[in-house]
């Protein structure tokens, strides 16, 4: 039987998936994010959205923003977006592949990206180089919450850079296969271990077939 970590945790249907493929499966969350106090003084017509959490923190300025124009990063986010109203123009699996789209297609509207303390540079630098205009408002705060794991691992599932640093500082990774949500979290672990796996798709539950599928 083999042991995997996941660094967030699972529901219990994603749970018993990987239970029911013959893991045993070991789950902390590592990365904690909370809402912050945030001004909606400028903002423009368009929205973006890389993750769920900022979404959650602008529901209660919704009123304000509900007839603007959303565009997101993730499936989970367009679905959280359009169950609380939002019109969502355009979906993409990363933030450099939306990046592309809005200079490609979009570049001559204006932009407020709401993000996360520390949010990666991708986005807001393609749109900057191209001039297109954005503005950024922090609305969450991500906070590392590391554990010590004493058990022996076969693999660790990582969905953030985050939470890739917070497991770090107090653990190694040995010969641990890495299975990673996207390219940009598989970054964060290159000069640290080769055995990177990164999901077809930027979902949990890619996650979890690529690591059922590594092991089978």
């Amino acid at each position: 039987m083999y042991t995997i970590l996941s660094t967030k945790k699972l529901t219990e249907k994603n749970k018993v998936k990987l239970e029911n493929s013959g893991f045993l499966v070991v789950e902390k969350n590592f990365i904690k994010t909370k809402s912050i106090p945030f001004s909606l003084n400028e903002v423009a017509e368009n929205l973006i959205f890389t993750s769920k959490n900022a979404v959650k923190s602008v529901l209660p300025f919704k009123k304000k923003l509900i007839d603007k124009n959303a565009f997101c990063v993730g499936e989970k986010t367009k679905k959280q977006l359009e169950k609380n109203g939002f019109k969502v123009i355009f979906q993409a699996e990363n933030a450099e592949a939306l990046a592309n789209k809005i200079c490609e297609n979009f570049n001559h509207l204006r932009f407020t990206f709401f993000c996360g303390n520390i949010r990666k540079a991708t986005l807001p630098n393609i749109l900057k180089e191209k001039k297109i205009e954005l503005n950024e408002i922090v609305v969450y705060k991500t906070k590392l919450k590391s554990h010590k794991i004493s058990v022996k691992l076969d693999g660790i599932l990582f969905f953030s850079p985050s939470g890739i640093k917070s497991y770090l500082l107090e653990n190694e990774i040995k010969n641990e296969t890495c299975f990673c949500i996207g390219n940009t979290t598989a970054e964060a672990l290159h000069g640290i271990t080769d055995k990177i796996k990164i999901a077809k798709k930027q979902k949990i539950e890619a996650v979890l077939k690529a690591c059922i599928k590594h092991y089978k």
